[in-house]
C-alpha cells in the first residue's frame, strides 16, 4: 500500500458516518468509520477507483478528485495540503540534505535573545544550536550526545518529558504531527527514515500516534512546563523560519517582563550559566559550520 492509500485509509476509519450525514445502520459496522463505498459516493468517484486508490494501485488522482476526496475526509487546510503532496510527484522526489549545520551568526543570535530561552532545530527536530537557557529548558537533554539531542526523541524517550509538559500527550501528538508533514514532502529522507524507525521501535505511544495521520507543521503558542529547576512556568514562544532549505527553525521562548513566568526565565539561564560557566559565541553553536 502507498503512503497516499495509507493516508487515506487512515482517515476514512476516523470519520464516522454521522460526521457526513449518513446514517449508521442496521447491526454492528465491521469497518471503523466510513465504508470505502461510502467514501466513494461523498466523493463522486467509483467504489473502483477509490479502492485503487487506497490500495496503491493508482497513484496520481487529479486535482479535483484529491478536492474532493478532502472534502468527504472533512480535513482541514494542513490535511489537504498534505493529501495533495502525496498524490503529486513531488512525494517521490529524492531526498534532500539534512541541514545538520547552522551559520555562526546564528550563534550568534541566540546569545543575543538571552535570558530568552532559545534554540534553533532541523526539520526533523534535531536541536542543532541553543543558548544556556535552551538547553536547560529540556532538562537532562544536554547529557546526551550532541547528535542524538532531538525534541522528539526527548519528548518519546527521555524519562523526565512526561512529568515536564502537564498536556504530554497533546504536546506528543503535535510532534508526531510535524514528524507527518515532513514526511509528505521528503518520505524517503534517511534521517526522517531513521527517527520514525527508532520511535516505532522503542516507543509504542508514538506508534499509535503515528499510525493517526495527523497533520501538523510547527507554529507560535504558550506552553505550560513543570520544570524541575524552576518551578511552573507558562512561555509563549515563536518559531522562526531561517533556512527553508534545510528546514531549519529556530524557537525563542518568552515572557512578559515583570511576571513570575519572566523571573523563572532569567533564573533558569543563571542556573544554566552557574553550572556551564560563561559560554562564547562559538560554544553555542552545538554542530555550527561556516
Amino acid at each position: 500500500m502507498s503512503e497516499l492509500g495509507k493516508f487515506l485509509r487512515a482517515r476514512r476509519e476516523r470519520v464516522r458516518p454521522a460526521d457526513v450525514g449518513l446514517a449508521a445502520g442496521v447491526g454492528t459496522r465491521r469497518t471503523p468509520g466510513l465504508r470505502r463505498e461510502e467514501l466513494a459516493t461523498l466523493a463522486g468517484v467509483s467504489i473502483d477507483y477509490y479502492t485503487r486508490l487506497e490500495r496503491g494501485r493508482e497513484t496520481r488522482p487529479s486535482p479535483a478528485v484529491v478536492d474532493a476526496l478532502a472534502a468527504a475526509l472533512r480535513l482541514d487546510e494542513e490535511e489537504t495540503g498534505y493529501l495533495r503532496i502525496l498524490a503529486s510527484s513531488t512525494a517521490r522526489q529524492p531526498a534532500r540534505g539534512s541541514g545538520q549545520t547552522i551559520r555562526p551568526t546564528l550563534s550568534m543570535l541566540l546569545e543575543s535573545v538571552r535570558p530568552n530561552p532559545a534554540y534553533v532545530i532541523g526539520r526533523t527536530n534535531d536541536v542543532l544550536g541553543a543558548n544556556p537557557g535552551g538547553l536547560s529548558l529540556l532538562p537532562g537533554l544536554a547529557d546526551w550526545p550532541a547528535s542524538q539531542r532531538n525534541t522528539i526523541r526527548y519528548t518519546f524517550l527521555h524519562p523526565v518529558a512526561r512529568d515536564l509538559w502537564p498536556d504530554w500527550e497533546q504536546k506528543a501528538r503535535a510532534c508526531v504531527a510535524q514528524l507527518r508533514a515532513v514526511a509528505g514532502s521528503d518520505p524517503d529522507a534517511p534521517d526522517l527514515a531513521a527517527l520514525v524507525g527508532e520511535l516505532l521501535v522503542k516507543s509504542p505511544d508514538f506508534g499509535q500516534m503515528w499510525e493517526r495521520y495527523e497533520v501538523r507543521k510547527i507554529g507560535d503558542g504558550r506552553k505550560l512546563w513543570r520544570h524541575p529547576a524552576v518551578g511552573e512556568v507558562t512561555l509563549s514562544y515563536e518559531v522562526l523560519d531561517i533556512n527553508r532549505t534545510d528546514g531549519q527553525r529556530m524557537v525563542i521562548y518568552m515572557a512578559p517582563p515583570g511576571t513570575p513566568d519572566h523571573d523563572a526565565m532569567v533564573l533558569l539561564d543563571r542556573l544554566a550559566l552557574d553550572r556551564a560557566g560563561e559560554p562564547g559565541p562559538d560554544q553555542l553553536a552545538l554542530r555550527g559550520g561556516e
